[in-house]
């Protein structure tokens, strides 16, 4: 019967709780930021650059021992670091505005019980 409580204790913490709906939120963000990217930015990219897509983008660097072309595909390594890029600032971003409604929200609250009690009790002594 240990473990199973155990189980219990650890599985309905709240900093569990929390911690996985972080994730169902993050997976979502990380969604909602993937798709702009694919769908608005990349086209945007590519326009400038000229070409139908990202990933089209690369440089011949000579022939490999059967005779064929090989490229450097940095088109796709240069997406992919935008990607990133962009998914991080979001992420920071929603983390700083996270932190900050935490932090007001910790300001607001009244102190606990004991500290109240405490705090009248300096208060009646310094009044003597």
């Amino acid at each position: 019967m240990g473990f199973i409580q155990d189980f219990k204790d650890f599985a309905f913490k709240g900093n569990l709780i929390d911690m996985a709906v972080g994730i169902v939120m993050g997976g979502a963000v990380a969604a909602i930021v993937k798709s702009f990217l694919d769908n608005i930015i990349t086209p945007l990219i590519a326009a400038v650059a000229g070409v139908p897509d990202m990933s089209s983008l690369k440089s011949s660097i000579g022939k490999n021992a059967a005779g064929e072309e090989t490229f450097l595909t940095w088109g796709t390594f240069l997406q992919n670091t935008i990607d990133f890029a962009i998914l991080a600032f979001v992420i920071f971003i929603a983390l700083k505005v996270a932190s900050s409604m935490m932090k007001k929200a910790e300001e607001d609250a009244p102190p606990p019980a004991d500290i109240q009690l405490l705090t009248e009790i300096r208060d009646a002594l310094a009044k003597k």
